[in-house]
């Protein structure tokens, strides 16, 4: 009996590669008699008549597993649509760095099957929410799997705001920014501002500034049960940006407030059995290689 029979698909299909994998998927899905839904901009960008199409709404519920064919950015989104629908993702990498996408395409007829005979690893990620407000009131709201970012949008300059956490004030702060992290997000736009490496079974957040003019201005890492609350200064001039995910973009204003906790769903991950976070971030960072094959790789070098 296979572990799922009714299987979405998803992505951004922008490149010919990916467009022939996802059509590579839906054959080999049909094939093992499974039933395949996919998006009606898949349907027509493929031109796929031949299996059910709707919105995502339509997949959330039809569907027992969803797989997404793209990069990361094609998982964040794919998590931010579905993660109320409580249907778990599995990622197919034509992206460049993939640390949420496992399966190369050459594998996808030994690892997509090895998942649909239940062998496989699930794990839980938390996601954050935030809202804006405005007077008390909601103009604005959002989640992200990776992060939320405070920044000055277009504009070159630094902005201010003052930190609570749990409602007890942290610090103010001049720069260009906040990233307000997820594990997950760790090793996304937070580790290239300087944040730390968060695995991803941690239930933690991280607080990363982006150029702030103090040298005292550090990351921090808070438990994830924390809510966090960002109260903009009131210079008139500047109009910021929350971004969700670097996708989904709300404009604030000076005195505006964003309310940043942990999303009460959770996202379940689908990865093959041999997946390693550690052996990941090896590959996706450069990390060097045990000492032991380094000798091996050199000895062969020389002979």
């Amino acid at each position: 009996m296979q572990a799922f029979n009714q299987i979405g698909l998803a992505g951004r299909l922008s490149s010919t590669k990916a467009q022939q994998t996802t059509h590579k998927l839906i054959d080999f899905l049909l094939a093992q008699k499974v039933e395949v839904i996919i998006s009606s901009e898949i349907a027509s960008l493929l031109n796929r008549t031949d299996v059910p199409s709707g919105d995502e709404a339509f997949i959330g519920k039809n569907s027992d597993l969803v797989i997404v064919v793209g990069g990361d950015g094609s998982m964040l989104g794919a998590a931010r649509s579905m993660v109320d629908y409580g249907v778990p993702l599995l990622g197919v990498n034509r992206g460049r760095l993939g640390f949420l996408t496992d399966i190369m395409p050459s594998e996808i007829e030994n690892k997509v099957l090895d998942v649909l005979h239940g062998d496989f690893i699930t794990e839980e990620r938390f996601m954050l929410e935030m809202v804006a407000l405005r007077d008390g009131e909601s103009v604005g709201k959002g989640h992200a799997l990776n992060d939320i970012v405070l920044h000055p949008g277009r504009h070159l300059r630094m902005i201010e705001f003052e930190l609570f956490i749990d409602d007890k004030f942290v610090y103010s702060q001049s720069s260009d920014g906040l990233i307000v992290s997820t594990p997950t997000g760790s090793t996304a736009y937070a580790l290239s501002g300087g944040g730390p490496l968060m695995h991803p079974s941690l239930d933690a957040i991280g607080l990363v500034p982006l150029n702030a003019h103090s040298l005292t201005s550090r990351p921090i890492v808070v438990a994830g049960s924390s809510e966090i609350r960002l109260v903009l200064g009131d210079d008139s001039s500047t109009i910021m940006h929350i971004a969700c995910d670097g996708q989904i973009y709300q404009r604030v204003r000076p005195n505006d407030e964003i309310v940043i906790r942990k999303k009460q769903q959770h996202l379940t991950l689908i990865h093959p059995q041999d997946h390693n976070y550690y052996e990941t971030c090896r590959r996706k960072l450069g990390w060097g290689q045990r000492l032991t094959d380094k000798r091996v790789d050199e000895k062969a070098r020389e002979e």
